[in-house]
């Protein structure tokens, strides 16, 4: 390999780059977007859920009950009704999400240690929302009911209701359960994949389209050189959007960064280099920009974003679908960047997705050397 060959088509590579400011605008500006866009809007906490209470019991109980609701983070009381047909019509007319019917008969029932009913309607459109909204529920029901038959048999004189098992919870990794700590270090594998793919896929195809490949194959210039070449201005590109996407996450978002910083870049490289090599064996196949621009789509954002675990458990899917998913790339670095960011671990836990890693890089390269070499002949 002759390192002057490879600068030049380096060099040309960052000329073209640098001439078309739209085009280096959006390499640079479009994760920032992604991150920003996806972070902000892609929540999955459960809370501040719409809650209309119909209360018939009217004693100090149940507005004891109702003041829970009232001051809970989980919920946001926007009305009371005095009848069934209110709360129905707003489920309908997409108004609330939860309604709490709390019957006639609730104080007595409580306050005899006997077992107080409270209706609870939900729309079930959205499952999941309605089934972690209503465990939201059934625990600030629960604990109500217990602190007041306490209360009472306290006035009594039969001493504390204590409960038989006490729950004692730790949460590691993501002390505060925000879901965005768990979702922007998934987005920045996507956003990797989708720029890295989406770069290079139009690289080869350009130069047939704009007639300069012949002038190419005439010169002594070897098929590696001339990838190598190809690759390393997107390369810096990459590792300059990696950065501004740690960044972004950090600062902005507030992930915590718990990992080894030389680890996360190290793992960067070798998955952007995969996902470069990629958009090159696209752009390899396919002579038309439009058309390797939509195979580069097509083959990186989608598979990124459905199949990765960024979002969707891997172990909910079908047996069928979790296979395939071991073909997916940024499923090893999504857990890669997971675990660095979140919590901590290093190359003793992460070595098998490290080494998927490396081994997908590798293929890649080959399978794109393969196929450029017979467009080439």
């Amino acid at each position: 390999m002759n390192f002057s060959r490879t600068w030049a088509i380096t060099r040309k590579e960052f000329l073209h780059i640098l001439r078309d400011l739209r085009s280096l605008i959006m390499a640079l500006a479009l994760p920032l977007v992604m991150l920003l866009l996806f972070g902000y809007a892609l929540a999955l906490d459960v809370d501040r859920v719409p809650t209309i209470i119909y209360d018939a019991a009217r004693s100090p109980e149940s507005r004891e009950l109702i003041q829970r609701f009232a001051g809970s983070r989980y919920f946001r009381v926007i009305a009371f009704a005095d009848k069934y047909q209110t709360i129905e019509e707003a489920i309908d007319r997409g108004q609330c999400l939860l309604g709490v019917v709390i019957p006639r008969d609730y104080s007595k029932r409580l306050l005899s240690g006997e077992e107080a009913e409270v209706q609870l309607l939900l729309d079930g459109s959205d499952s999941n929302t309605a089934s972690i909204a209503l465990g939201y529920v059934n625990a600030l029901i629960q604990t109500s009911s217990q602190e007041i038959q306490a209360k009472a048999l306290n006035r009594k004189g039969q001493g504390l209701l204590t409960p038989p098992v006490e729950a004692r919870v730790r949460v590691w990794y993501n002390t505060d359960l925000k879901s965005r700590n768990f979702i922007v270090p998934g987005l920045i594998a996507v956003v990797m994949m989708v720029i890295a793919s989406l770069l290079t896929s139009l690289t080869i195809a350009r130069e047939w389209e704009m007639g300069t490949m012949e002038q190419l194959l005439s010169t002594p210039l070897r098929p590696a050189e001339f990838i190598l070449g190809k690759m390393i201005p997107y390369f810096c590109i990459g590792l300059l959007d990696m950065l501004i996407a740690v960044m972004v996450g950090t600062l902005i978002f507030g992930v915590p960064l718990r990992g080894n910083t030389l680890l996360l870049l190290a793992t960067a490289c070798v998955f952007l280099f995969g996902a470069l090599s990629w958009g090159l064996f696209l752009s390899s196949l396919a002579r038309s920009q439009r058309l390797a621009y939509q195979l580069g789509m097509l083959t990186s954002f989608l598979p990124a974003f459905l199949l990765s675990g960024f979002i969707y458990a891997i172990g909910n899917m079908p047996k069928v679908i979790q296979v395939i998913t071991y073909l997916i790339p940024t499923r090893y670095f999504v857990t890669m960047l997971k675990g660095i960011f979140l919590k901590g671990v290093g190359v003793e836990v992460l070595w098998l997705e490290g080494g998927m890693l490396i081994l997908y890089s590798g293929l890649i390269l080959f399978l794109m050397m393969r196929t450029f070499k017979r467009k080439v002949a």
